[in-house]
Order: C-alpha cells, then sequence, then structure tokens
C-alpha cells in the first residue's frame, strides 16, 4: 500500500502552490506578512522614489490616445493572443541551433523547455508594453489618477526584478515534473536519448503520464499570465472608474 504523503498542504496563492507541487517542496505553513515583505524589498532608494510619487507635484501627462472601448478592446485581443501562444502545438523537431543553457536538460523535455520559454518571452513583452501603455492612458484621466500610474511605475520597477526571477525557475520545475511524471508513467521503456544524436531532443514514450504532463505545462503558463495581467486587470479597473 502506499504510503500516505505527510507533506503540510502549502498556503498562499495558486500559482505558489503549483510551483511547490512541480519541484516537491515544502513551503512555509505560515505565508509572510504583505507588509513586512514590502520592507525587505524597498531599499532606501526605492523608498524615496515611491515617496516622491506619492507626495510630490507630477509632471504634466504627455499626449497620448485616451482609454475607450477600442483601446479595452485591444487588451482583450492581447490576452487572446498570448492564450493562442500557450495552446500553440509544441514544435517536437530538433533545435536550430544549440542552447548552452540547455546543455545539462533532459533531451525529451527538450521541446517542451523551448515552448515554455517562448510562451514566457512573450508574455514578458506584451504585459510590459500593455502596462506602459495603460499608465500613460491613466495619467491623462485625472490628477489622482496621475499618481496612482506613478506608484504604479515604481511598483513595477521594485517588483519586477524579483518576479522574474521567480517565473525562470518555471521551466527547471517543469522539466523535474516531467521527469518525475516519465519514470512513475514509463518505468521499463529504454533510454533511447543515449542513441540519439547530440542535437535531436529524444521523443518520450507516449502514455496517460504524457497528458498529464502537458495539462500540467499549460496550467503552469496559464496561472503565469494571471500573474502577469493582475497589475494590468487593476489598470483596467482604475481607467474604468469615471
Amino acid at each position: 500500500m502506499a504510503k500516505a504523503s505527510t507533506r503540510a498542504p502549502v498556503l498562499g496563492p495558486a500559482f505558489i502552490r503549483l510551483l511547490a507541487r512541480f519541484g516537491d517542496a515544502d513551503l512555509p505553513r505560515t505565508p509572510p506578512v504583505l507588509t513586512e515583505r514590502l520592507a525587505q524589498w524597498f531599499d532606501w532608494n526605492r523608498a524615496i522614489t515611491l515617496s516622491r510619487a506619492l507626495d510630490n507635484r507630477l509632471p504634466a501627462p504627455a499626449d497620448g490616445p485616451a482609454f475607450d472601448i477600442a483601446q479595452e478592446a485591444e487588451c482583450a485581443r492581447l490576452r487572446r493572443s498570448l492564450l493562442d501562444t500557450i495552446d500553440a502545438d509544441v514544435d517536437l523537431s530538433a533545435p536550430r541551433r544549440k542552447d548552452a543553457s540547455a546543455a545539462n536538460v533532459d533531451p525529451g523535455y527538450l521541446p517542451y523547455r523551448q515552448h515554455c520559454l517562448a510562451a514566457q518571452r512573450a508574455m514578458q513583452a506584451a504585459t510590459g508594453l500593455l502596462r506602459g501603455r495603460l499608465r500613460d492612458m491613466l495619467a491623462l484621466q485625472s490628477p489622482a489618477k496621475a499618481r496612482l500610474a506613478e506608484v504604479d511605475a515604481v511598483m513595477e520597477a521594485t517588483l519586477s526584478p524579483r518576479e522574474q526571477a521567480l517565473l525562470a525557475i518555471v521551466p527547471g520545475l517543469l522539466g523535474v515534473h516531467f521527469q518525475r511524471l516519465r519514470d512513475a508513467g514509463a518505468p521499463d521503456t529504454p533510454d533511447t536519448a543515449a542513441d540519439a544524436a547530440d542535437d535531436t531532443p529524444a521523443a518520450p514514450a507516449a502514455g496517460p503520464w504524457l497528458a498529464r504532463f502537458r495539462q500540467d505545462m499549460r496550467t503552469a503558463l496559464l496561472a503565469e499570465l494571471d500573474v502577469r495581467f493582475h497589475p494590468i486587470d487593476g489598470l483596467l479597473a482604475a481607467l474604468r472608474t469615471r
């Protein structure tokens, strides 16, 4: 009989719980208090910048497009485009060029890693530009909203490096998850990686474990998309408020 897991349930946002499951990691039973964590992240330079955004006179906003139905529709279109990127077929062909950072990656997982990295790059580029554009539109609506836009800019500059450091571990954790599912689902499948050419990923044997991995990878990327859209959704809510 399989031994029941004694690990404590992981608390916190769904994305963090998901990554902990993929990495088989234990996280603190009590999540850190947000205000305490923010105090650790804000050095004195960032604190001064935030204080200026909250208290100082803001410069006049630059001319630009106003927020309207067309702009909101474009936000929705962009999100759908990123969903399509996540749901695109994984290219199982050999990579055109060698990637030094993938030297130790399981050959069977390599195409999925490339798919994950491509989706992450697309999300980072698109959401970064969109967030900045929405801030510019928000600053046009009123002085109070211009201050909110300035605060969001400071928060992005402060928190984005930490967010990117967290998101950068996702492909590695998915690789661990891939190997664990493959070993459990096809333990007797011979390892063909040694027989494959150096630049040709070994195709993993199809089976329920691979279907589950594909779904888990999609779930992880969708959760990341939600995380990246949290501040954008907040800006959209402020833009809709008159």
